[in-house]
Order: structure tokens, then sequence, then C-alpha cells
């Protein structure tokens, strides 16, 4: 069991905000912030925009950050020739709010450089990819000032790489970093008038090889933070290092979602289950069973991706969540109250200045936020042997 000094420094990390909000407001007006905070985080959307020479790979990029391959259903049409005519938008498949645009390339008959960022509708999409399979050209420098101008955040990706090692990989002096960091160089050389460019070297083939891991990385550190939660709710799940980076998300709003509940705000009846909004607790594990790839579709799209049955996939289950998210399930959940709760509201009341006069309410609060950090960690490991019985652990 956690220590009672490891408990209160989490709490403090976690919680400052929220306490000082209960200082300064009444039970009902905390309630409803934190309910409004956490449906901010639920509802935000993240538009991405994917451009670049044509054939740079845009659509098979489009499916591989959706957790697709190119012959799945929703996938983006891939060819030889450009396929994309118009800006076309790709929801994520579980994620509606998460949208990847397959931009039409640069330069063909359709979309002049000159006029590309008008006709594409610049200020949709919150950060642009610009894609190249080979040495990035005029056009790509010219987009990329045309996007700086606009205050829009811009990355470049050179993409197909495992191409360019295996073409090397028969030469005697073979080295693939060199070939890497040679690669990389160049694309700086050919973007250098566009300021300092960021570039990253990736294969749509093999997310977790090559640059994919630092342009996730670099994404976080410059998007604000609710577009932030956004990307990392809708990434793949091909890791337990992705698994570990979502909850890590999930945990920062635990105790918004355990506050926003009305917990705090409500008197629990004598003889009845706690007292709170039971629909802010379902929309959290939903969100987390959705991202964790848990649901049907989800597991239906990775048993496609790794050749195993989903009912294998879904035999590596063992929590309550096991069969969905639903009302039941909650209840039953709930039911599992233990001291650790009890515990919790001792180290809310060191932390909180007139915590005691909301007594009733804080051990509710905490109550539910203890279940919910456990339903948090239950829905974790499941995803945990799930990835491993599909052999990405």
């Amino acid at each position: 069991m956690e220590s009672h000094n490891h408990i209160y420094e989490n709490i403090s990390s976690e919680i400052k905000e929220i306490a000082d909000l209960i200082k300064k407001s009444s039970p009902n007006e905390t309630t409803q912030k934190m309910k409004t905070n956490f449906e901010d985080y639920k509802n935000v959307t993240l538009n991405i925009a994917i451009t670049g020479m044509t054939g740079a790979g845009k659509s098979t990029f489009v499916n591989a950050i959706r957790g697709l391959r190119n012959d799945d259903e929703g996938a983006a049409p891939t060819d030889a020739v450009e396929c994309t005519k118009y800006p076309t938008v790709y929801p994520h498949p579980t994620l509606p709010n998460v949208k990847i645009w397959d931009l039409p390339g640069i330069g063909t008959e359709q979309f002049k450089a000159k006029t590309y960022l008008k006709e594409v509708q610049l200020d949709t999409y919150d950060f642009f990819l610009i894609l190249s399979s080979e040495r990035f050209k005029e056009n790509d420098s010219k987009l990329a000032k045309a996007i700086k101008k606009k205050k829009k955040l811009f990355y470049f990706v050179r993409t197909k790489i495992d191409n360019d090692i295996h073409a090397e990989s028969n030469k005697s002096y073979f080295n693939d970093e060199k070939v890497l960091q040679r690669i990389r160089d160049d694309c700086i050389k050919n973007l250098k008038s566009t300021g300092k460019p960021k570039v990253f070297l990736i294969s749509s083939l093999h997310l977790g090889k090559y640059d994919y891991p630092k342009l996730i990385r670099t994404l976080e550190d410059e998007l604000p933070k609710h577009k932030r939660f956004a990307l990392i709710q809708s990434l793949p799940m091909n890791s337990v290092d992705e698994l570990e980076r979502k909850k890590k998300y999930f945990q920062k709003l635990v105790w918004m979602s355990a506050f926003g509940s009305g917990a705090l705000a409500i008197i629990p009846v004598p003889g009845f289950s706690l007292a709170c909004d039971y629909g802010i607790l379902l929309s959290f594990f939903e969100n987390v069973y959705k991202s964790f790839g848990l649901d049907n579709k989800s597991l239906a799209i990775l048993s496609a991706r790794v050749n195993k049955p989903v009912d294998t996939l879904r035999a590596a289950m063992i929590s309550p969540f096991k069969d969905g998210v639903n009302e039941d399930v909650l209840v039953r959940v709930l039911a599992r109250r233990d001291v650790v709760a009890a515990l919790t509201v001792q180290e809310l009341s060191r932390f909180i200045v007139g915590i005691g006069s909301l007594a009733a309410g804080a051990i509710s609060v905490a109550t539910i936020y203890h279940l919910l950090k456990k339903g948090l960690n239950d829905m974790a490991e499941d995803a945990k042997r799930v990835l491993t019985v599909a052999e990405l652990a």
C-alpha cells in the first residue's frame, strides 16, 4: 500500500488548483467549475493537416496514425498517383473529435503552391505535417513560410525511411545511424530558408521506430494543454510506453472527475449508494476504455493488424470492465469501497483548509477519487495484457 507521504505528495500536485477553488467557492460552484473543465477536456477538437508533395505517402501516414492499415474499412485510399483532389477529413476511429485531414499534394493541377493555403482553408487546422519521401523542395519551403506567417505550428516529416535503410543495407560500409543522419542533414540543408526546421524521419509501416516517438514528444511540448490531451488520447496502441503516456494524462483528470461528479455538494442519503452524478464517472471510464483500445472496434482493428482473433485478445481482459463500460458495471465497482478512501480524506483534510465543514461530501469525493484511480489502473492492466497477447509488449 502507498505510504501516507506518497499519497499526500500526489494529492498536493494534482489538486492544488481545486484546493484553492474550494477555499474561495461554494461546493456547488466548485462542482460546476470542475465539471466544465472535464467537459472542456473531453470535447476538445484536434485537426491535424497532412500535406506535402504528390507521392509522399500522405494517405498511408493518415491511416497509420489512426491505427489502420491501407486496406481497412474507413482507410484513406492510396495509389501510385495523387488520389486526394480536395481536403478530405478522416475522423479518428473511436475519438470523433480528433480529425486527420489528407490535403492534396502541393503543385498538383488542383492546387498550386501560390494559392494552396487559401484553397485548403488554413485556419481549419491546429498544426501541419509537411511530408516528403525524397528531398524537400522549393514548394515545401514556400508552404512552410506561409504557414509560419499565419503563426501556425508546422513540422517536416521525411517518410518511407525504411526504404532508404533497405536500399543502403547491402553496402559493405552500411551503418543505419549514419544513413539516418545523412538524410536528416540533407533535409535540414534544403529547408534552411524556413529558419530552424524540425525534421522527423518516419516509416508509416513501423511507427514505433525512427523519429515518430520524438515527433509525439515534440507535439506534447508545443501544443496547448487541451489539444495535447486530445493528441495523446488518439495515439494508436503500439506499445506499453504509449499506454503509460496515456495513463499519465488520464491520472490528471481523476481529481477533476471526482469533484465534478457533484459528490462534494450533494448530501448522501443514508442507506443508499454514493450521491453523485454517475454520468461524469461513466464518461471518464468510457474515454479511458476507448483510448486504451479495449472497445470492440479497437480490438477488431488490432486483431487485423497482428493477425490474432478478437476473442483471443478479449480473453486477456479480466477487470470488472472486461465486457464494457455501463451503469451496471459502475454500480458493482462503486460497491468496492475500502479503507484507502478514509485514508485519502484524512490527507485531503490536511491539504484543504476548512474541509471539516464539508466532511460528508469530502468523504464521497475521496471515495470516488479512489474508485476512479482503481478503475483506471484496472483498465491499464487489461490493456497491458492485450498488448502482451498481441506481441506488442
